[in-house]
């Protein structure tokens, strides 16, 4: 089943969604079928095995098969694209644990979830908690979590927009793109980059001073102490493996892949909150509909649909609804694209073009005319 791709402009769209017409969550859901938000525990099994053997095959060709010298570099080079891309299969079923969207046994769930996030070192219950705010918050400018745009009348703002004047558009558009694409997910995870201004600083591995950690209470400090158990203990495995054979060789099989996971998770988080046209919402002007709603899917074609299970052309479903598993998400997609085709947007602009777009131009928001609307400028 593929998803129906035509859509009103972006600006169309968003002009649409006005507060009096957006439709109440129980509305929405109402327009999909049932049968999309049934997990099946054996299904979701066989697509995590799946995405694991797509996974670790390249790493076993690789390491019996490639010389680990200088002129292999091109061949191994391949071998981390192709691997990070197969890893992020992996990463996207164990974001779907972490929405209860696996399975009907928690246990099932949890363990898939915890063994999958901790191998590619991230914390999977303090993830799950942080990424369920940016699920209930999403494009809210006050109290989003990731990718919540400065404001141009605040210093961070201005400090912005000083920076892209000073590196000049295609400057900053290499600064943007390599400082979230490189160190984005980790820098994230250990300071909470990108929030709400003013919301100070968290940390996804250590629930106490000295940052603030608005996101985890004391409730969730176990949680959080577990997920940084699993982390710390697949990076002593990196260690001994490192120490058993070599340094390099945990360089070219892991770390490589590792980081192009990273990247296309940032990408993903990014791309689909953000444009130059994707409004941002405070006050009253926003709803948990409405922001969803602004959520935008892109085309990535049929090879990384299906390695990636969907999570990209079908992010606005996702976000209405982050049960459904990615298995009903297209059929989910269709449902709503038909239900509400003023609200539903979909930007078939390539993706590197919407990435160079976004990373040159989405600078700061500044209020439009709408009280509590708040849009991406350039330029002060």
């Amino acid at each position: 089943m593929s998803i129906d791709t035509a859509r009103p402009d972006l600006t169309a769209a968003s002009t649409a969604n006005q507060a009096d017409t957006v439709p109440t969550k129980s509305e929405v859901h109402a327009a999909l079928p049932p049968a999309v938000f049934e997990a099946n525990t054996a299904r979701s099994l066989r697509y995590a095995a799946l995405s694991v053997l797509l996974t670790v095959l390249p790493g076993v060709l690789a390491w019996n098969f490639l010389p680990l010298t200088l002129s292999w570099t091109p061949v191994w080079l391949l071998y981390v694209l192709v691997a990070g891309m197969c890893t992020t299969g992996v990463w996207v079923i164990a974001h779907e644990c972490g929405h209860g969207a696996f399975s009907k046994n928690k246990l099932v769930q949890d363990t898939v979830g915890f063994l999958f996030h901790s191998a590619l070192l991230v914390p999977y219950f303090a993830w799950q908690r942080s990424h369920a705010v940016h699920h209930a918050k999403t494009n809210h400018l006050s109290q989003g979590e990731t990718h919540v745009p400065k404001r141009a009348d605040r210093d961070s703002g201005q400090k912005a927009l000083a920076l892209r004047k000073r590196l000049g558009r295609r400057g900053y558009g290499v600064y943007n793109l390599g400082a979230h694409l490189l160190v984005g997910w980790p820098i994230y995870l250990i300071s909470g980059a990108t929030p709400s201004d003013g919301d100070g600083r968290t940390n996804h591995f250590w629930p106490w001073k000295p940052f603030t950690n608005k996101l985890f209470p004391a409730r969730f400090t176990r949680r959080v102490i577990a997920s940084t158990i699993g982390v710390v203990t697949m990076i002593v495995v990196l260690v001994w493996w490192a120490a058993a054979t070599s340094p390099m060789l945990v360089v070219a099989l892991y770390v490589g892949p590792y980081l192009v996971n990273n990247a296309w998770l940032v990408t993903y988080t990014w791309l689909h909150h953000t444009d130059v046209d994707t409004p941002h919402f405070d006050g009253d002007e926003w709803s948990y509909v409405r922001g969803a709603f602004c959520s935008i899917d892109r085309p990535y074609g049929r090879v990384l649909d299906t390695v990636h299970h969907h999570i990209g052309s079908t992010h606005a479903v996702h976000h209405l609804f982050s049960r459904i598993p990615h298995y009903h998400a297209v059929e989910a997609t269709n449902a709503i694209k038909a239900a509400f085709p003023e609200m539903y947007q979909f930007d078939p602009t390539p993706i590197h073009t919407a990435l160079w777009r976004l990373s040159t131009d989405c600078v700061v928001a500044a209020e439009t005319e709408t009280e509590g609307e708040w849009r991406y400028v350039a330029r002060a």
